[in-house]
């Protein structure tokens, strides 16, 4: 590798960390709600930001997308979030799925969790290709079909995926909460332990696996996966300077075959292939006037 590449790598890494903080921050800026084991009930409370970021969450500022879902299919008048639903069409035509790769405090927590030094596992292809499935069920059944007609006796569904899997929920909303509050630790009963436990596998699943959560259970990126050949922002390969050494797929943390399908459903657009590439042939642009005509990609 070039002295030139490496120092172009050394600024893109950075930079895609600085952007996960900043987003962290910002949507989780309510510091007082920490302190006080409060959650932050202001205006912002019913804007939806476009990542999973748990509304119990003391310092979350906005509403996370996936509890709002649930909760306009499953309150008294089962309303269809119109508003919603096209909040995250929005980012995921714009975006796509920049938003689990640059946006997501969860997927932060993820990242920096794989740098622990511990043995990293390839999840076979027989297992990994239909286990990447398994996100677009808990999209469809959980956030959709239970809250939607899974009525109760009082007519109001639960969050079911808030309520039973997400583990993002549970780590920054229901154990700052718990810390902060005795009380509640006291009602803490076998819910809490599952909760705990799921977000305890995922956890030690992602210093082994690059991004475990979003590969195979994270409902949101199955939506914003929906839409990744076709949003604005797009990844580029430009063949005529490809030279095939797949230093590009091997750091691919969704273990993408960038060469093949550059703009795959399971590229978090993150840029690591991007600033891994010796020969500069991955870009990646909004279109844009004047634009150089867009690289074929390899098939």
């Amino acid at each position: 590798m070039s002295g030139m590449h490496r120092d172009r790598v050394k600024r893109r890494i950075p930079f895609q960390r600085a952007v996960q903080l900043v987003s962290a921050v910002l949507m989780n800026g309510y510091l007082t709600g920490f302190q006080r084991g409060r959650i932050f009930t202001g205006g912002t409370k019913a804007v939806c930001v476009p990542v999973l970021n748990c509304y119990s969450c003391p310092g979350a500022l906005g509403a996370c997308p996936v509890g709002s879902l649930q909760a306009a299919l499953g309150g008294l008048k089962h309303q269809f979030p119109f508003y919603v639903l096209g909040l995250l069409m929005l980012f995921g035509i714009v975006l796509g799925r920049v938003v689990c790769g640059l946006l997501c405090p969860f997927g932060l927590v993820q990242d920096l969790l794989h740098k622990i030094p511990a043995p990293k596992l390839a999840v076979p292809q027989k297992i990994d290709r239909p286990a990447r499935y398994l996100k677009y069920i808990i999209l469809l059944v959980f956030v959709v079909l239970l809250p939607a007609f899974a009525v109760t006796e009082t007519g109001v569904t639960p969050p079911y995926f808030c309520k039973y899997i997400c583990p993002a929920g549970t780590l920054g909303g229901g154990i700052p909460l718990l810390l902060a509050n005795p009380s509640l630790r006291r009602l803490a009963g076998a819910l809490f332990s599952w909760k705990a436990l799921v977000l305890a596998v995922i956890m030690a699943a992602s210093v082994l696996i690059h991004r475990p959560f979003c590969r195979y259970l994270c409902p949101l990126g199955a939506f914003y996966a929906l839409f990744n050949r076709f949003s604005f922002f797009q990844m580029h390969l430009d063949e005529s300077k490809c030279v095939g050494c797949k230093q590009c797929e091997r750091a691919c943390p969704m273990a993408v075959e960038v060469t093949k399908n550059i703009n795959s459903p399971e590229c978090i657009r993150c840029g690591k292939c991007k600033s891994a590439c010796p020969t500069g042939a991955i870009s990646s642009s909004f279109p844009c006037a004047g634009r150089a005509p867009k690289p074929k990609e390899v098939k």
